[in-house]
C-alpha cells in the first residue's frame, strides 16, 4: 500500500467544484504511421472524511434558564466547549497513470479516418468514437448559505435601558426575561391583528416578524448559550498494490479533529483492502508482447477488492469497489477492424481502463 497524502480540507461555507474531464482528440495519420500511444491507469482509493467542529458558548445567565423561561438544564450551555465529531467516511476509485502501461493503437493506412480520445494525461477513453466526458453531478454539493441582512442587527438594539442599568447579573436575567416575553407578546397581537400601527402588505410583516424573532433568539441566547456547527472534509488517497489489513490512515481526536497517523492524542482510523479475485483462476499474459504481435488493443479487466473504513470498532464504510492491480490485461482481435462497411467504435472507462461498449 502507499499511503499518498492528505490532499485538502474544506469548509461548509465554500462550494465543491467538480470539474469534467478534459479530453483530446488525436487522429492517426501518415504523419504518425497510423498509431497513436495511449496509456491504461491503475486504481487509487479516495477516502473522503466529513466531520464537524462543534463550539458551544455558554450564556452569562445560564443559571437562570430554568427559573425565568422553564428552560431544562439538558438545553442550557453551561460552559465554553470545543470538540470535533466524525461523522462519515466515503471512498471512490480515482484512475492514474500506471507508466508501466503504455501502449500503441495502430491502424491499417487504408482505415477510414481512425482517431482516438484521450484525456491529458494520456488514458484511452474512446476509438473511432466521439467521447463526452460524463460531469460529476454531486447531489450533496452544499454552498454558502446566504446571509440574512437581519443578522447584522447591532446586538444592543435588543437591549433596553433598564437592562443596560441592572446593577447585578440576577437583575439583568430578570429583565432580559421579560423583554422576552414582551416581544412574544407583540409576535402574537401581529399574528392576531390586535396590534396597533401593523403593516399593511405581507411583505413588511414577514420583515416586523424577522425583526422580533431575531431580538428574541438574542436574548434567549444569553440564558441558553449558543452552539455553532462547521462541517468540513479531508481527502485521503491509497494505492493498494496487495492486500491491506488495518493500515492507519490518520487518527482523529475529540479535541483537535483529524491529527496525523503517528499523533496519539487521536483514535486510529483503519483501512482493510482484500483482494476478492482469485489468483489461480486469473490467466495473466505478457500484454506488450503480445499487442506488438497481434497490433491489437491492451485493455484492462479490473479485479475486486471488498474495501471497509473503521473508527475504532465501528465500521465507517464497506462497500466492493473495482482495483485495477487485482486484475488482469487483455487484448482485443486485429481482426475487428478489417471491417470496411464502417469502423468498430470502442468506448473505455478512462477510470478502470475497462471496456465500457464495442459497436460495429
Amino acid at each position: 500500500m502507499k499511503l499518498l497524502n492528505v490532499l485538502f480540507f474544506v469548509f461548509v461555507s465554500i462550494n465543491f467544484l467538480h470539474a469534467q474531464t478534459k479530453v483530446v482528440k488525436m487522429s492517426a495519420t501518415k504523419s504518425t504511421d497510423y498509431g497513436v500511444s495511449y496509456s491504461l491507469p491503475k486504481t487509487v482509493l479516495v477516502i473522503h472524511a466529513n466531520f464537524e467542529k462543534i463550539t458551544k458558548k455558554a450564556g452569562p445567565f445560564a443559571q437562570y434558564a430554568e427559573k425565568y423561561l422553564g428552560v431544562k438544564d439538558q438545553s442550557v450551555v453551561f460552559e465554553d466547549q470545543i470538540y470535533y465529531s466524525l461523522k462519515a467516511i466515503h471512498v471512490k476509485c480515482k484512475g492514474i497513470v500506471d507508466i508501466n502501461a503504455s501502449y500503441l493503437v495502430e491502424f491499417k493506412s487504408k482505415t477510414t479516418s481512425p482517431f482516438v480520445y484521450l484525456t491529458e494525461d494520456g488514458l484511452i477513453c474512446t476509438i473511432n468514437a466521439d467521447y463526452i466526458p460524463e460531469s460529476d453531478n454531486n447531489n450533496n454539493t452544499r454552498s454558502a448559505q446566504p446571509v440574512s441582512e437581519l443578522s447584522t442587527l447591532p446586538s444592543h438594539s435588543v437591549y433596553t435601558e433598564e437592562y443596560l442599568r441592572a446593577g447585578s447579573i440576577g437583575k439583568m436575567a430578570e429583565v432580559a426575561a421579560k423583554q422576552i416575553y414582551k416581544l412574544r407578546e407583540s409576535r402574537t397581537d401581529l399574528l392576531t391583528g390586535e396590534a396597533e400601527n401593523a403593516p399593511r402588505d405581507g411583505e413588511g410583516m414577514k420583515i416586523v416578524l424577522a425583526n422580533l424573532e431575531a431580538q428574541e433568539k438574542t436574548l434567549v441566547e444569553l440564558f441558553t448559550g449558543t452552539i455553532k456547527t462547521e462541517s468540513s472534509n479531508a481527502e485521503f488517497e491509497i494505492e493498494p498494490d496487495t492486500n491491506i489489513e488495518k493500515a492507519v490512515l490518520f487518527r482523529f481526536s475529540k479535541y483537535f479533529g483529524i491529527v496525523d497517523s503517528e499523533d496519539l492524542s487521536g483514535s486510529p482510523v483503519y483501512i482493510t483492502v482484500k483482494n476478492l479475485e482469485n489468483a489461480e483462476t486469473q490467466e495473466p499474459i505478457d500484454p506488450k508482447r503480445k499487442a506488438k504481435e497481434s497490433q491489437s488493443i491492451v485493455y484492462n479487466v479490473p479485479g475486486k477488492a471488498s474495501v471497509e473504513v473503521f473508527y475504532g470498532i465501528d465500521s465507517m464504510f464497506k462497500s466492493t469497489l473495482p482495483v485495477v492491480q487485482f486484475g488482469n490485461k487483455q487484448v482485443l482481435a486485429p481482426s475487428m477492424f478489417d471491417d470496411k462497411k464502417g469502423p468498430v467504435k470502442i468506448y473505455f472507462y478512462p477510470e478502470t481502463g475497462a471496456i465500457k461498449q464495442i459497436i460495429q
